[in-house]
């Protein structure tokens, strides 16, 4: 049987359909919330192919459309989910009417503002999310409090505050008037809240903070709500290179031969 006719994961296939992350899909999966066919999915490895049903608590899953990414300006007071247990109203609810079902590529806080990244595609959002990619992630903030410029530079080399590690953040000062000071803030790899958290460490208060960029793609012009498509060239161009398989190594043989150099 080839894997066009074996068709496609179920947990992956989902992802691509935007309806949720590979990982979320395994946990809806979990909790006995996919069918197919009408029977409950029990496995993330069973395949799907084009002629199947699928569904997810009750809902028809469209099948897979072609990868798409958007850039979109988030403004405060909105929540990174589709669904918040508090009633706030959330991103995806202030979305224009015709947008495909998206995820986003990472989230940023109620509070947090600026670039944040939405693709229809779950997988393509993990990929984005990864670590290794080694994509800077750059945000302008504003803090209340005395900016000591030498413990800002030294945030390059990690830090530590209330027993937690933090992975080396560029910071610097762009502007300071009276008490509040804008800084220019830069990491690879974030903990949840973690500018705010190590901000804090230094005694500064985030009065505000915007992310200006997230990899190669950027906030640019965009306003407030503001939403808009990467085109599929620049997506293709810009995508983050697969992690190369390396093939484990074989065991030296012992060689009765004359080595040559």
């Amino acid at each position: 049987m080839t894997q066009e006719s074996r068709g496609e994961r179920i947990a992956k296939w989902l992802g691509r359909t935007g309806v949720a992350s590979r990982r979320d899909a395994e946990r809806m999966i979990e909790e006995g919330r996919v069918k197919l066919n009408n029977q409950p999915v029990t496995h993330p490895a069973t395949f799907v192919t084009s002629s199947d049903l699928v569904q997810v608590d009750g809902n028809v899953v469209e099948q897979p459309q072609r990868t798409r990414l958007w850039r979109y300006h988030k403004p405060d007071g909105l929540v990174t989910t589709h669904k918040d247990p508090e009633g706030r109203p959330t991103v995806f609810a202030s979305l224009p009417e015709g947008m495909p079902r998206v995820i986003s590529v990472g989230r940023l806080d109620l509070n947090s503002e600026g670039l944040l990244l939405l693709t229809n595609d779950g997988e393509l959002a993990r990929r984005l999310e990864l670590p290794t990619n080694g994509w800077l992630r750059r945000y302008r903030v504003r803090v209340f409090g005395v900016v000591d410029e030498a413990r800002l530079a030294a945030l390059a080399k990690g830090s530590v505050f209330d027993g937690v590690r933090y992975g080396p953040i560029e910071a610097g000062l762009d502007s300071r008037k009276g008490d509040n000071a804008w800084l220019t803030v830069s990491l690879r790899e974030g903990k949840n809240r973690e500018i705010r958290k190590v901000m804090m460490g230094l005694n500064l208060h985030v009065s505000r903070l915007i992310r200006t960029s997230y990899g190669p793609f950027q906030l640019g012009t965009l306003q407030r709500g503001e939403l808009e498509e990467v085109p599929g060239k620049t997506l293709r161009e810009q995508m983050p290179k697969a992690p190369e398989k390396t093939a484990p190594r074989k065991p030296a043989s012992a060689s009765t031969g004359t080595k040559t150099r």
